[in-house]
Formats: C-alpha cells, structure tokens, sequence
C-alpha cells in the first residue's frame, strides 16, 4: 500500500498480512502511518497504489460487500450523543440488516458485556469518556465480523476496563476472528498480538512475534546493581567469561549479555565476590518490546501518546 498528502509520503509501500483467527499488531510512532493503514483497509480512504484485500474481497473494488464483514473502533468514540447506549447498539444491528428481533438482543448482550448495563437507558451525552469508548467497541462487535479492526481501542480506559477488553478480543479471536490492532500500550501488544509490524515514516522496518522481535533486540542479560561506580572495571573484568557481548553501564547498572540462563546468577555472584566487588541486586532480565521500539525508533513508546496522526 502506499499514500501521500501533497509531499508528505504516509505509507511507502507497506505489505501486512495476518492469517485467519489472529492478531495482527502495528507499532509506530504517532505518524508512522499506522492510522493510515486502517482507513485504507476498512474503504474509508483510497490508496495511492498497491493493493489490498480483507476477508478475500478487493478493498477498492468491493468496498460495500467489505463493510458488511468488517468491525472497526476508531482512536475516537463514533458514537452518537443524541442516543441511549442501547439505541446506537441497536441502530448498528438494524445498518448490518441482522435479522428481526437480534439488534435488540445483541444490543442487550453487549450492554451487560462492557458493563454498560445500568447506563444503557441514559443518553451518550451524559457517558463519560472510558463509557464512550466501550460503547464504540462494543458497536464494532454487533455484527461479529470476521474480520475487526481496533486503532488504539484502550485509549481513555481505565486498568479494568483494559483487561476486560483484552479478554473480549481474545475470545473473539479463539472463535475465529482475525484482528489488526494499532497500540502505543506496548504490554497490550505483548499479550493479544500473534505477529508484529513495526512501523516507521511508512514503512514496516521490522516484523515477526513478540519474542522474534525481542530477540533481535539481544537476548537475556544479567543486570547487576553496583554499591559504587568505581567498581565497574573490576565488575567487568570479573564476569568477562559470562558475557556472550560487550556490557553495558548505566550509572551503578551493569548490563551483561549472556549466552547461558541456567546457573549464571550463582556465577557471577562468586565471581563478584571474589573480585570484591560490593552489589546491591542483581537479577536475569530479557528485553522487553519497550526495549524493541527505543531500538527501532530511537525513543520511547510513550513520548508519542499526546501526538497524533494526520
């Protein structure tokens, strides 16, 4: 896929794919393009080139049959103010023409899912931000698409809500559907996604699982906390045979690549000792997709949360 805003070059020949009941998950900095793809793939946007199919149907040439197949939850609540909650659910229930007597259902069932029973009378307006945005994901599961997109979904939502979310997604993708899923929640990614696109000026510059992602990054390392900085030559030199790669100091904090999990804390801990070397912890740490996307990006997740993309 690919697509410009006058100069501006949003997605520079993407390719995605994601196999039938999994989840697909975009990382990125705000602007990276990953909005961009989901407008592209659910019909809401034209591609400047390339091609894309979703549930087997041509994007651009079978738009309207697509929108019947589809569930998507935007960054921002698509809900309308001027409805109770049951309303708008049952309003999507009739747009997807389900049968007589099921909008109403499903509507009631989604309600009690997202716990948005007792305000299901009330109209939107009166819903706070987090009510706002379950009510939107509950909208994108009405019709139980086989195929569901969700841009950011847990924005806004407090802890338990998020876990309640996920917990959804995953049963939804357990009976089969497949799921593309743009996070900055990196923990989120981690738990729901099966494979990862990273995404960057509008290319993917990195993809695989969570732990194929990890391990490009380096593999597990020994994290020791010194009493003084002044010991880390010592330090260095005492665990020389336990390093697979160069250490790395942080202040008082050694990071030393290893090769070997197994037995690794016990040896560096007499080796220490015999060195005279003071610690205050030491402990065996794997990269995490933080760790993934600082490399990759060269910032941190989060520095992008109040930005956004055009």
């Amino acid at each position: 896929m690919a697509k410009s805003y006058g100069d501006v070059r949003a997605l520079d020949g993407v390719d995605l794919a994601a196999p039938t009941g999994t989840v697909l998950g975009l990382l990125g900095p705000n602007g990276a393009g990953k909005t961009t793809a989901v407008r592209i793939l659910t019909t809401l946007l034209p591609a400047d080139g390339g091609r894309a199919r979703v549930a087997g149907l041509d994007v651009a040439s079978e738009a309207p049959e697509l929108r019947r197949r589809i569930g998507l939850a935007g960054q921002y609540a698509a809900v309308d103010e001027n409805l109770t909650g049951f309303e708008n659910l049952q309003m999507v229930g009739q747009l997807y023409h389900l049968p007589k007597g099921e909008p109403k259902a499903r509507a009631t069932e989604l309600l009690e899912r997202f716990d948005l029973e007792e305000a299901g009378g009330r109209l939107v307006r009166t819903y706070s931000g987090g009510m706002r945005r379950r009510l939107d994901l509950a909208a994108a599961l009405v019709a139980r698409p086989p195929v569901l997109f969700l841009d950011e979904p847990t924005t806004g939502l407090d802890p338990r809500s998020r876990i309640g979310l996920w917990e959804t997604i995953e049963g939804r993708v357990a009976e089969g559907t497949t799921v593309l899923l743009t996070t900055q929640y990196l923990d989120e990614a981690d738990r729901l996604a099966d494979r990862i696109s990273v995404i960057d000026h509008g290319r993917v510059i990195a993809e695989g699982s969570s732990d194929e992602l990890k391990d490009q990054v380096g593999g597990e390392a020994l994290e020791v906390t010194l009493e003084s900085a002044g010991d880390a030559e010592a330090a260095i030199a005492a665990l020389r045979e336990v390093c697979s790669a160069p250490p790395e100091l942080d202040g008082v904090v050694l990071r030393v690549p290893v090769a070997e999990r197994k037995g690794t804390i016990a040896a560096a801990v007499q080796r220490l000792n015999d060195a005279g070397v003071g610690i205050d912890d030491i402990s065996m740490r794997r990269p995490t997709l933080d760790d993934v996307f600082l490399k990759l990006t060269g910032h941190a997740a989060e520095e992008d949360e109040e930005g956004g993309e055009g």
